[in-house]
C-alpha cells in the first residue's frame, strides 16, 4: 500500500535553511518517491497551518521510513529541524 509523507513547517532561520530542498531532494531518487505537492504558501481552510507544505507519495511506510533513516537524508536532516519549527507525518495511501 503506498504512503505519504506530509510535512508542515515554518521556516525559522532562512540562510540555514536554504541549501536543505536541494540536499533534501537529492536523496529522494533511489527511494523510488513521487513529489506530490510543494507549497511555501500553504492556506487554512480550518485550524492553524506552518506556510510550508510537502506530500511526497512512497511505496509503503516501511519506504518512508527506510528513507527518513537512511545515511544520505540523516547527512541532510538537519539543516531543516534547526532551521524550521512543524510537524511531520505519515499516512497510509488508498490504493
Amino acid at each position: 500500500m503506498s504512503a505519504y509523507l506530509v510535512a508542515n513547517y515554518r521556516v525559522t532561520n532562512p540562510e540555514g535553511y536554504a541549501p536543505y530542498p536541494e540536499a533534501a531532494s537529492g536523496t529522494l531518487a533511489a527511494a523510488g518517491v513521487e513529489v506530490v505537492a510543494i507549497d511555501m504558501d500553504t492556506e487554512a481552510l480550518e485550524g492553524d497551518t506552518y506556510p510550508v507544505t510537502v506530500i511526497l507519495k512512497f511505496p509503503s511506510k516501511d519506504a518512508i521510513k527506510a528513507w527518513y533513516n537512511s545515511p544520505e537524508y540523516q547527512a541532510v536532516i538537519g539543516l531543516r529541524t534547526a532551521n524550521t519549527e512543524g510537524k511531520v507525518a505519515i499516512i497510509n495511501g488508498m490504493d
